[in-house]
């Protein structure tokens, strides 16, 4: 269903992105994240392999590359991974346009360069098939409440069960 290649067993280290995840360059919400050029970026995007056991992935701040944690890949689900490499692609070309992407001086909710990444995403999920209760659950992290993944929920047209 969703026509990509995610990795589940790595090793921590450096790598080219696209020598790991495939197909991504090929799905549409990918060339609107990064237009013409989604084939060039992702081709020099790294993806650095890390330990952690907590956290998912990320993007580094100091050049633009992609860090996730080989826990994740293992244990994760694969449609919530794909969501997320998604989410950090659209900080990917966010950094590339010189736009904070960690400015703690805002909200995570209320942040916009995670309104937009998550944008992005929850188009995404409803295009794969996802109802509103799944994407719901998917919102849900460790770093935010359950009333910040309500507003969240609610920034993003996400309707909530009762």
């Amino acid at each position: 269903m969703l026509n990509v290649t995610i990795p589940r067993d790595v090793k921590v280290k450096l790598e080219n992105f696209m020598d790991h995840f495939k197909g991504f360059e090929k799905v549409s919400i990918v060339k609107e994240i990064f237009g013409d050029d989604a084939e060039k970026v992702l081709s020099e995007l790294k993806v650095e392999f890390c330990h952690f056991r907590k956290g998912f992935m990320w993007i580094c701040d100091d050049d633009g590359h992609l860090v996730v944690s080989v826990c994740y890949l293992k244990r994760g689900n694969e449609r919530d991974i794909y969501l997320d490499v998604i989410h950090e692609f659209v900080h990917v070309r966010q950094f590339m346009d010189g736009k904070e992407l960690y400015d703690d001086h805002i909200d995570y909710v209320k942040r916009p360069t995670e309104i937009e990444a998550y944008e992005f995403t929850v188009r995404e999920a409803r295009r794969i098939g996802m109802t509103d209760a799944e994407i719901f659950e998917y919102l849900k992290t460790d770093w935010i409440t359950a009333d910040e993944e309500k507003k969240l929920a609610k920034t993003l047209g996400v309707r909530i069960s009762k």
